[in-house]
């Protein structure tokens, strides 16, 4: 490959950020163009729903850069601005403005999108969703002393702003379909032991239940559930997951099934164009399957393989998932992939009630993934049982045998 032309990336999320960071460490001197709709230069999302939200973290210290950066690195950072087209014969990114970006090769980083609720009020002032930086300033300032808040969704954005919620002195309902928070993707014995964290803390759940409608008069006061059951709401959050934004590479003529499909290099079927990040529905050489990652791990790692790739290196990216979380006085760290329904038992080691633990998610005696809850420094073994072969599930589950040894 070139060390010059033209590189451009659609998407200025921290994916897209970490991949313009890598063209230049690899010694890229062509152009790279990033360009992001927001108007702020790239940042992380977990703070978004953790420390901005508690106020434990400083607002700065979200930005991926700081902002002498990009220009320092001759990184044209266009913010407020749309792509709205790709011309892959022309190598070409059209943008919302008119204007044409000439392109030699092409990142596509563009994230995933909150989805809805299909609920009457759901465009009431106060019924706000969680993606972008200007989302959390507004959740965070809903979260004051003595409020109601009404969270749609017991997955783990919507856990980790009750939890947040919770400590400002906010009243907390969480509506949930299901039975159990996070039940498709822990099972029940381990989706009980967040249920009862945030009971503990005083949040109130409504279980096996359904929004009808949301009710106010310009900006929503209450909540009322199919069953009849009205709750008070100063605020609303829904955290019903989100979907990849594939759009641009569809219309392209991309390949698109749960995300942009890419092989283990993260390349498309046109080789002059990548994906990563939440919407790359990605081949895992470990896994030996096509999964979509929506974690900030997957953007920190996936968005420097993209660039790696890119510039022709040779590339297999085999990260495994890893994701965190913290709610009031629990840690927790999970490594690997265990989809609904493909897991047969759940191993557990240590003790669920003081909330100290690891939990194995396996198949068929293989581990798919694992989640060490308050107990730390055991994140590479982890790793190392993912990819290995089957184990002794007993021996695993006994705490008085060190993992490295299974």
């Amino acid at each position: 490959m070139s060390n010059t032309g033209t590189f451009v990336i659609v998407g200025a999320g921290l994916a897209g950020a970490r991949a313009a960071q890598t063209l230049r460490e690899e010694g890229f001197d062509g152009g790279i163009v990033v360009i992001g709709e927001e108007p702020e230069r790239p940042y992380e999302r977990p703070p978004l729903s953790k420390g901005l939200l508690t106020g434990g973290a400083e607002p700065d210290s979200v930005y991926v850069h700081d902002a002498g950066w990009y220009a320092a690195h001759d990184v044209d950072l266009r913010t407020d601005t749309r792509a709205v087209a790709v011309d892959r014969s022309a190598g070409e990114v059209r943008l919302a403005d008119g204007r044409h970006l000439r392109f030699d090769k092409l990142l596509l980083a563009t994230g995933a999108t909150p989805r809805d609720l299909a609920a009457p009020g759901v465009d009431l002032d106060g019924v706000l969703r969680l993606r972008t930086l200007a989302d959390s300033r507004r959740i965070a300032a809903t979260l004051v002393d003595g409020a109601h808040l009404v969270i749609v969704g017991a997955g783990w954005i919507g856990l980790e702003v009750a939890a947040a919620a919770r400590q400002r002195g906010v009243t907390v309902d969480v509506v949930e379909t299901a039975a159990l928070p996070l039940r498709r993707v822990l099972g029940d014995e381990i989706a009980r032991v967040f249920a009862d964290l945030h009971r503990d803390h005083g949040v109130t759940f409504h279980f096996g239940a359904e929004i009808h409608e949301i009710r106010g008069a310009g900006r929503v006061s209450s909540v009322r559930l199919v069953d009849g059951t009205e709750l008070p709401a100063d605020a609303v959050v829904v955290a019903v997951g989100v979907r990849p934004n594939t759009d641009l590479a569809a219309a392209a003529g991309l390949t698109v099934e749960n995300g942009i499909v890419v092989d283990a290099s993260l390349r498309t079927a046109d080789p002059e164009i990548h994906a990563a990040g939440d919407v790359a529905n990605a081949y895992h050489p470990v896994l030996r399957r096509h999964l979509r990652v929506e974690h900030w791990a997957n953007a920190l790692h996936g968005g420097p393989a993209a660039a790696r790739a890119m510039l022709g290196q040779p590339v297999s990216y085999d990260a495994l998932p890893y994701f965190y979380t913290d709610q009031y006085d629990l840690g927790m760290e999970y490594v690997g992939h265990a989809p609904p329904g493909a897991f047969d038992r759940v191993v557990v080691r240590g003790d669920l009630a003081k909330r100290e633990f690891i939990a194995f998610w396996t198949a068929r005696g293989r581990v798919l993934a694992g989640m060490n809850v308050n107990v730390w420094d055991v994140v590479p073994s982890i790793r190392r049982l993912v990819a290995a072969g089957p184990v002794d599930l007993d021996r695993l589950a006994d705490p008085d045998v060190p993992l490295d040894e299974l």
